[in-house]
């Protein structure tokens, strides 16, 4: 029995790893009477072009499986099919920076995990608040995530640059794809970071 549970263990561990980042963000309050429409929007697929990356990724991930046996028998096949990956990579990306206004927008520090996140903002935000997020990851993977606040506290008055209020929020209606893509990118930045720490020990 223990041995079932261990992977659902790991995957809740794995959630709710922390990390501090830099992101492009933007987020709105979402009224209780479009939340529906937009989940089931969302779970059509139909958020447009913001999350063409993410989904591509989830599908590349999908494939990985598969595409190891295929390398296993034919390499030539792979490495053809690894080209036409990166190839769609490519037009997935070129597609946002055209059509797609966060591209260009500075990045802001969040600390983010699989199971919400905190940013700053310069307003505050009443608690139990709905907001539905844009988060775009790096290499132009855009998230459309749905949280609700969970705390919002003042910050201290640093003349008149910066936020004034740090917002922390929970994901509400995750999908498992987007939480896999959140998963993924934390972990990624953990490895990144324990990478750096051994070199400047080294060093």
């Amino acid at each position: 029995m223990a041995d079932n549970q261990q992977p659902d263990l790991s995957r809740e561990r794995r959630e709710f790893f922390r990390i501090d980042d830099t992101v492009a963000l933007s987020f709105q309050v979402v009224p209780a009477s479009s939340l529906a429409k937009k989940l089931e929007r969302q779970e059509k697929g139909l958020e447009g072009e913001f999350t063409i990356m993410s989904n591509l990724s989830v599908i590349s991930q999908e494939m990985s499986g598969v595409l190891r046996k295929i390398e296993g028998i034919s390499p030539d096949i792979a490495h053809y099919l690894k080209s036409l990956d990166q190839k769609i990579d490519l037009l997935g990306k070129a597609f946002l920076t055209w059509t797609n206004e966060m591209a260009d927008q500075p990045a802001s520090a969040v600390n983010l995990s699989a199971s919400g996140m905190a940013f700053n903002t310069p307003e505050p935000t009443e608690i139990g608040t709905l907001l539905e997020l844009k988060i775009l990851l790096p290499f132009f993977t855009g998230l459309v995530l749905y949280a609700e606040v969970v705390a919002c506290k003042q910050l201290p008055s640093e003349g008149d640059a910066g936020a004034a209020y740090q917002t922390r929020v929970n994901f509400r209606h995750l999908r498992d794809r987007d939480r896999d893509v959140l998963i993924r990118h934390v972990l990624q930045r953990q490895s990144e970071y324990l990478r750096r720490q051994r070199h400047e020990r080294e060093d």
